[in-house]
C-alpha cells in the first residue's frame, strides 16, 4: 500500500475533526480548514490508489 494512501486517509480524518471541531465552537476558519485538509487528503489518497494500480501492472 502506498504511503500516500496513508498519509491521504489520516488527512481525511484530521480534516473532518477540524471541521467538526469548528462548527461546534462556531469558528469558520475552522471550519473552512478542516475542509481544505480533507479535499487533499481525498487527492493524496487517489494518488496512492493510481500508484498501487500501477505497481500491480508493473508486476504482471
Amino acid at each position: 500500500m502506498s504511503t500516500n494512501r496513508i498519509e491521504g486517509a489520516a488527512k481525511v480524518a484530521a480534516g473532518s475533526v477540524k471541521q467538526a471541531a469548528g462548527k461546534l465552537v462556531g469558528n469558520e476558519k475552522l471550519q473552512v480548514e478542516g475542509v481544505a485538509e480533507k479535499t487533499f487528503g481525498k487527492a493524496q489518497n487517489a494518488v496512492g490508489k493510481a500508484q498501487d494500480e500501477i505497481a500491480k501492472k508493473l508486476k504482471k
